[in-house]
């Protein structure tokens, strides 16, 4: 059992270090206050291959494995948590379009998905189905050699300033077998949004209700076959918690990193805050902390590359530990500025706004814990 990075690993992630010091370290704040959507950093991202880690290379993707991308992603959420976000979800988007679309589907989108040229959402959320996403109530039904989409999707990052959506949608009876997946044109007539929403954290991403009346969907731009919807966005979600996952380690990181630089330099009674042993405890900790949350997320990554028969139940796991440790370590990240780490000239107060999301996306960690110990109580954990 290796921990060690390997050499293109470590180029990867000091590829990956360089443009979040220089491409959204810079900004995060203006981006955070000002809510702007960076497009076209996004698109200096994608030159380099950031918005298709995991995508095949048959479609302009990187191809790399959900390790590789893990690594990655923990760079770049360094340098700005919420667009970093952004870019997982767009990541899964490109991959759900090259792995399950039909060839005109990616001859369309691919390439220029992948390269970033065009952006992508992800539409599963619904005003009443949320982490019961098996209960979904937008509907296509089919009308000729097309499909009309009607309903709603909430929550969407992106929405009103992507191209392709990747939208769930029944097109069957109740529960999951019944739900398929389609890309659509974000465009296309019938699709209204609505306000962008005014939110604690996550503000470089805009967030809109999407409005689907009588959209009319080619047939061939269904993902998979027919009721297999649900199949696919599981397999999204397991990537995804990983991703989210990810995306709290870094700003964790990147919270210690600049509570250290403040404890070497800022005084109190005459000593430097970092030669105050209940300070440097309390640093001990969430250092332990957020290692052990990076080693159980590069676990489950590699379980998912795998095809191991728990990638499930590991990632579930890495989800909720590292949401939970992500969003602990910058809440003690604050505490260590004192009345500074409140106020917006220092990063903190963004962190902890930014990674609170975490624990609720890809299923709420209370969804985790059902996923976890259901699988605990039907088979043990000595195997796990």
């Amino acid at each position: 059992m290796n921990f060690e990075l390997s050499e293109d690993q470590v180029a990867f992630a000091d590829m990956a270090r360089a443009f979040a010091q220089n491409e959204l370290a810079p900004h995060a704040a203006e981006w955070d206050q000002e809510a702007i959507f960076p497009v076209e950093v996004i698109r200096k991202a994608g030159e380099l291959g950031f918005c298709s880690l995991y995508a095949p290379e048959s479609v302009g993707g990187l191809g790399l494995s959900r390790l590789d991308a893990s690594i990655i992603f923990e760079q770049l959420s360094m340098g700005c948590t919420s667009t970093t976000a952004y870019l997982t979800i767009h990541n899964m988007v490109t991959w759900m379009l090259a792995d399950f679309g039909t060839p005109e589907v990616i001859e369309q989108w691919g390439e220029k998905l992948a390269t970033g040229e065009l952006l992508g959402s992800y539409c599963l959320t619904e005003p009443n189905s949320g982490s019961d996403a098996a209960s979904l109530k937008t509907t296509a039904k089919r009308d000729g050699s097309d499909f009309l989409l009607n309903g709603s999707k909430m929550f969407i990052s992106g929405a009103g300033s992507t191209d392709v959506l990747v939208v769930m949608a029944r097109t069957g009876g109740e529960g999951a077998a019944g739900i398929s997946a389609f890309a659509v044109d974000a465009n296309s007539d019938g699709i209204s949004y609505g306000r962008k929403e005014a939110k604690m954290g996550w503000n470089s991403q805009p967030t809109r209700m999407i409005t689907f009346e009588d959209v009319r969907v080619p047939a061939n731009q269904m993902l998979g076959n027919e009721g297999d919807g649900f199949k696919i966005a599981m397999k999204g979600l397991d990537g995804g918690r990983i991703n989210i996952a990810t995306c709290s380690i870094g700003t964790a990181q990147q919270a210690i990193n600049e509570a250290r630089a403040y404890m070497l330099d800022r005084k109190q009674f005459g000593k430097r805050l970092a030669d105050f042993q209940a300070l440097q405890f309390r640093l001990a900790d969430m250092v332990t902390e957020l290692v052990a949350a990076r080693q159980l997320v590069r676990l489950a990554a590699t379980k998912l590359d795998a095809g191991d028969a728990d990638a499930l139940t590991y990632c579930a796991m890495a989800k909720r530990f590292a949401t939970d440790v992500g969003f602990k370590v910058c809440d003690e990240a604050l505490q260590l500025y004192g009345g500074n780490g409140y106020i917006k000239e220092y990063p903190m107060e963004r962190f902890v706004r930014d990674t609170r999301v975490h624990r609720i996306l890809e299923g709420t960690n209370e969804i985790m814990r059902l996923i976890i110990s259901r699988r605990v109580l039907a088979e043990g954990a000595a195997e796990l």
